[in-house]
């Protein structure tokens, strides 16, 4: 095999994998250095998204869900059923089949593809050459006219609460629990702090969260928080905001977590815990120091409009650069590198990137929010609906939510759009395209959407922006 390529990519989740197949659909070769190991101790492609984070999450938010159906809803709808069992290492073992699955899938359009993967970890020594060093220490150097780097991120650890891998984890240890903590305490109340919240709480435990901020989602509108701290409420999740964790005791039953509060020194007393304080990028031992790759004051890879860094020839896409940490977003620039580097027009609409929380309710959103556009002084009008007065969330038994739409005042055009509720990750793509496509909320306001369905709470919400919602008050 000669090791002479026309792209070489360091990391193979969604930025890095998008990268190389699309490189290689348009004709160059393609190499990608990945050094994950599963915890079977196999090599894994897919990166933290696939293995730890993304998916194994929402397998397991999936499992959690069908077992509280079961245990405290469908009787409502007429169905008992009776010696229900909790079995949380078969819970496991389908996540991990879930994983196994699509990891493999992955494999196998790179094997389509005709993409070399060298596993091993991948370093930048110099502007078109990067060294591959094994699991046995073995070092090889390859070259490229094009390097990209797309080594993602990995978690914050703090001082405070160190992590043992056994009573006190992080998001990936959370995904690996062999029973039901009775006692959960999190600290973080973030988009991932609450999905583990999530799992757990349904499945039994008693759940705390402990926020260091003031405020829950700070980037979320204010209207959506509102009606998702009443549902997290009602789920018995106890969210403590204004919280500093300071220190923590590891005993022999469980953990002692000291923190700060408003009201001062405070201890609480878990079985597990989870430190989900957020993500930092993965560029560690990344680059050769002599190459004076440069880095912003939080340690991502600085790069342009069009992923390029200071370095000619070498992209960085995904976690390591500026922007938000979520894999489409990551997938998107990669593959605009690759149409970059084939003489193509790729571009990434930062404005129209969505953003989800897998809880119950669902919450998604996209573009701006109230706050922001009152901060900048843009003129504009709302509109909402409640998934109560929705035919298809009633008959559902998921009437808490709802679609909220901000538009110019003055052009019509769709600035933003918030929604809590039922499947609120599938719904926001409406809300994107038309974004995309500089759509009004009338445009969405006179699109025929079928009857009964949870996107007419999207219609009826467009409506409501010229005041003429059918099926609410205006």
């Amino acid at each position: 095999m000669s090791n002479a390529y026309d792209v070489i990519i360091i990391g193979a989740g969604p930025a890095g994998y998008s990268a190389a197949i699309r490189c290689a659909q348009l004709g160059m070769r393609t190499a990608v250095v990945d050094e994950f190991v599963y915890k079977d101790g196999e090599p894994a492609l897919g990166g933290t998204c696939l293995n730890v984070g993304c998916i194994p999450s929402k397998a397991l938010l999936d499992s959690s869900e069908q077992y509280h159906r079961v245990t405290g809803e469908l009787a409502g709808h007429g169905i008992t059923a009776q010696g229900v069992a909790l079995d949380v290492p078969t819970m496991i073992e389908r996540k991990d089949r879930v994983v196994k699955e699509l990891t493999g899938g992955v494999r196998q359009l790179f094997k389509a593809n005709k993409i070399d993967w060298l596993h091993g970890h991948g370093k930048l020594v110099g502007r078109d050459t990067v060294q591959v060093t094994g699991g046995d220490g073995a070092e090889e150097r390859y070259s490229a006219d094009a390097v990209i780097l797309a080594s993602g991120s990995r978690s914050v650890e703090i001082g405070a609460a160190p992590l043992d891998h056994e009573r006190i984890v992080n998001s990936s240890g959370a995904l690996e629990f062999t029973e039901v903590p009775p006692r959960l305490g999190i600290i973080g109340a973030g988009v991932i702090g609450l999905e583990m919240a999530s799992v757990w709480s349904r499945l039994g435990s008693e759940v705390v969260l402990l926020e260091a901020q003031d405020e829950l989602l700070a980037p979320v509108d204010r209207q959506i928080v509102r009606t998702a701290q009443k549902a997290f409420k009602g789920q018995g999740l106890d969210i403590r905001l204004g919280c500093r964790v300071t220190g923590t005791q590891v005993g022999g039953d469980g953990v002692t977590v000291a923190y700060e509060d408003p009201k001062g020194q405070q201890e609480l007393a878990v079985d597990r815990l989870i430190v989900c304080v957020g993500r930092r990028p993965n560029t560690d031992d990344l680059f050769s120091d002599e190459l004076d790759l440069l880095l912003d004051e939080r340690g991502f890879i600085n790069v342009d409009e069009q992923c390029r860094t200071n370095l000619p020839g070498v992209y960085a896409v995904g976690d390591v650069v500026r922007g938000p940490m979520l894999a489409h977003k990551g997938q998107e620039e990669g593959v605009m590198v690759a149409e970059r580097l084939a003489g193509k027009a790729g571009a990434v609409s930062y404005e129209t990137i969505p953003w989800v929380i897998y809880t119950e309710p669902e919450i998604a959103w996209v573009g701006r929010t109230e706050a922001q556009l009152k901060a900048a002084g843009v003129p504009y009008t709302t509109g909402t609906f409640n998934f109560a007065a929705n035919g298809r969330a009633r008959a559902m038994d998921r009437p808490t939510g709802l679609v909220k739409l901000i538009a110019h005042a003055e052009t019509d055009r769709l600035l933003g759009a918030h929604i809590i509720g039922p499947q609120a990750s599938e719904l926001i793509a409406e809300a994107v395209v038309t974004m995309e496509f500089a759509g009004a909320a009338e445009d969405l306001a006179r699109t025929i959407h079928a009857h009964p369905t949870l996107s007419e709470a999207v219609h009826e919400a467009a409506l409501a922006v010229g005041k003429r919602a059918i099926h609410k008050a205006n």
